[in-house]
């Protein structure tokens, strides 16, 4: 294979490199040097984001590696939205993972390690490198959650986590297994080529094995177990973690998976993602309305979201899943700003996780209430902001499909979901403070980036046409 034809692939191959190399330095230069490891970690993140932005943009698709692999607009547009968000998600965490004695080297690696991962989920061509892609995300956000060792709690979540994801693996292998027993190939385009009506039980089967694991893997309703535990119980950088970059890596698997390679049986899918969605809308708005933590809540919250985005899958339409890739990006900018609120917050022996922590903010912090403010209407879906377009484009494509029940559904629960965010901002702007709470510090640049995170969102809700050209350019 030349040289040339490995330029689509300096992503991932740089991207392994810097964590071979941040390993070293650790083991080397850790003790020493504690601060390091995560400015070195942002370093590298910026050279391949220069570097995917060099090599790794293709004008046409470009299929690599025995057609294992993939680079295409979508990847390419994917990985540097990854790259981002995971970078801001570390810039967040450091003074929190400081605070809490956790500052070691091993954390930035893994969150290199599942970054990689999704760049493999997200350029994955073959059952192989998608099955690749899921695992190296999954084993190291395993690990990060049982990252604080002196925590029972997360021990216990990590637990729970590791095990439901393993039959959840379990699941996801089986349905390939038997989709590819009986299509002969592993190849994702040939599978597409090969299933042809009527399908054998078997492939009906193959296909609902996958349908739950990536049900699994988003958090869907009834396979969102782990979801509000893990949330809750892992250190609030992890949780910020597991809640934005993974989800554009599980939007990758269901594109793939089901829009791509079984887009013959998506009369079949369609109808149980249907199902799936109501339950999740359902289940994630009514249950985040008694939660008093705050972290319980967005996990309720995400799992309402998650209902969203497999809408957009529902409606089987490259317009619909380019919704689901706008709604997506979306969650995930106001996700990474709602838990940087939770991290800016918090201080040395204090969580800030409980509603009744935030009563009162805009008094002891004006920016963090104005910014926690804006991502909250954001995400119950107020115009101008970016939530609202979100919803509304998920909306239309139901709508030109002819899903007219799940719009009158979606919007019932959207109203019901407002209420819980609202409260967040009664809480901040109208309650009294409570008086022993110790004051938020954080550094001025990380202040600055929750300020762009919260005006980014407002200024996507005022300018949506660009982003969203840019995800139906993508899909179609």
């Amino acid at each position: 294979m030349s040289g040339s034809s490995l330029a689509a692939a300096v992503p991932e191959i740089s991207l392994a490199v810097a964590i071979c190399v941040i390993l070293l330095v650790e083991v080397f230069a850790g003790e020493r040097r504690r601060g390091l490891t995560p400015t070195l970690t942002l370093l590298a993140l910026a050279v391949v984001a220069g570097l995917t932005v060099q090599y790794g943009h293709v004008t046409q698709r470009t299929v690599l590696f025995e057609r294992m692999y993939v680079a295409d607009e979508l990847g390419f547009a994917l990985k540097l939205a990854a790259l981002l968000f995971v970078a801001v998600a570390l810039l967040y965490s450091r003074a929190y993972l400081e605070n809490r004695s956790i500052l070691r080297g091993e954390y930035y690696v893994l969150a290199l390690t599942a970054l990689l991962g999704i760049f493999v989920l997200v350029s994955a061509n073959n059952l192989l490198t998608v099955y690749l892609g899921v695992e190296l995300l999954a084993l190291s956000v395993y690990a990060m959650v049982a990252f604080d060792r002196d925590s029972g709690i997360a021990a216990e979540s990590a637990m729970k986590y590791f095990v439901l994801g393993a039959v959840a693996s379990g699941a996801l292998l089986y349905g390939m297994s038997l989709i590819y027993g009986l299509t002969g190939t592993m190849d994702l385009g040939d599978i597409a080529a090969r299933l042809q009506a009527p399908f054998s039980p078997g492939v009906i089967l193959g296909l609902t094995f996958i349908v739950v694991a990536v049900a699994f893997k988003l958090g869907a309703v009834p396979f969102h177990m782990w979801l509000p535990d893990v949330y809750e119980g892992a250190p609030t950088s992890v949780t910020l973690f597991i809640g934005t970059a993974p989800k554009i890596a599980y939007f990758a698997l269901t594109l793939r998976l089901l829009a791509q390679s079984l887009a013959g049986t998506e009369s079949q899918w369609s109808q149980m993602l249907a199902v799936l969605a109501v339950m999740t809308l359902i289940v994630g708005n009514v249950v985040a309305i008694v939660q008093t933590n705050l972290k319980r809540m967005l996990a309720y919250s995400t799992i309402a979201n998650v209902g969203f985005i497999v809408l957009g899958f529902v409606a089987g339409t490259p317009d619909g899943y380019a919704a689901a890739l706008y709604y997506t990006l979306v969650y995930v900018l106001v996700a990474l700003g709602s838990f940087g609120v939770i991290l800016l917050s918090s201080a040395k022996g204090f969580e800030a996780d409980q509603l009744e922590d935030y009563k009162g903010l805009y008094r002891r912090d004006p920016l963090l209430a104005l910014a926690m403010m804006a991502l909250m209407f954001s995400t119950a879906g107020v115009p101008p902001l970016v939530g609202f377009w979100a919803k509304l484009r998920i909306f239309q494509v139901l709508w030109e499909s002819d899903h007219l029940w799940l719009v009158v559904i979606a919007a019932a629960m959207s109203v019901v979901g407002a209420y819980y965010y609202l409260r967040v901002i009664k809480l901040m702007y109208f309650d009294e403070p409570t008086p022993q709470l110790p004051p938020a510090r954080a550094a001025a640049g990380v202040r600055l980036a929750l300020g762009l995170n919260a005006a980014f969102v407002l200024l996507l809700g005022l300018l949506p046409g660009p982003l969203l050209d840019l995800c139906a350019r993508l899909i179609h």
